[in-house]
């Protein structure tokens, strides 16, 4: 890949509409060859999305906070503060035309970002999103716990929603829905694991990270 990727970091939280308006402009204008590919930080106010699979019974509290349709794959997801969501607008038809592959990278970044905190996160079969191994008393036992979240969508080729990673959210938000209708396994952020990483200081490992799976060249 030869062209830059452009970096957006929006310091302020980013209403859900806005953004979705703000990506399907981008999504357009990648397509149409007169913008850059993009992958834009920001943090959204406390609200739950649902994805094409959703299931409403997996929707325990829906009084509790907004609830917006995001059009992408999956099911509910919370976004708030002290996560860092990261929106991918690539251009797949130039990176290989493989929606499977592009997932399996997205992992592959995260994984490598939380490597940066000396935090194991893995994949598990069937289930999408990173996961870290919580310990039991004594060393036994223990738990799986998500520590970030995938969605995506593909128009034409090009990608957008992303990633979202637990950095240091109220994780009592994550209560009002079954998270990806998983009931039995919990969410975890860097915080709780006992780290305490500004959210510059995860971005710089996002940056850091993206070209070693995506590709050099950003601006």
């Amino acid at each position: 890949m030869n062209s830059p990727v452009e970096w957006r970091i929006s310091d302020s939280p980013v209403d859900y509409p806005q953004a979705l308006a703000a990506m399907e402009e981008r999504v357009a204008a990648i397509r149409a060859g007169t913008a850059p590919e993009l992958v834009w930080l920001l943090e959204h106010p406390p609200l739950y999305t649902a994805g094409t699979s959703a299931d409403p019974r997996d929707l325990v509290d829906p009084g509790r906070f907004p609830v917006y349709e995001a059009g992408r794959g999956g099911q509910y997801t919370y976004h708030g503060p002290g996560q860092r969501v990261a929106y991918v607008l690539l251009d797949l038809k130039r990176r290989g035309a493989d929606v499977r592959a592009y997932v399996c990278n997205l992992e592959e970044w995260l994984i490598r970002a939380l490597a940066r905190f000396v935090v194991k996160g893995e994949r598990r079969s069937g289930r999408v999103g990173i996961w870290v191994q919580r310990p039991g008393q004594g060393g036994m036992g223990g738990r799986e716990d998500k520590i970030a979240a995938i969605g995506v969508r593909v128009r034409h080729w090009v990608t957008f929603h992303g990633i979202a990673l637990n950095v240091d959210p109220d994780l009592s938000h994550f209560a009002g829905i079954v998270p990806c209708g998983i009931r039995e396994h919990g969410v975890t952020s860097l915080w709780d694991l006992g780290l305490t990483p500004t959210m510059e200081d995860v971005d710089c490992a996002l940056m850091a990270t993206f070209p070693e799976v995506f590709g050099k060249g950003t601006i």
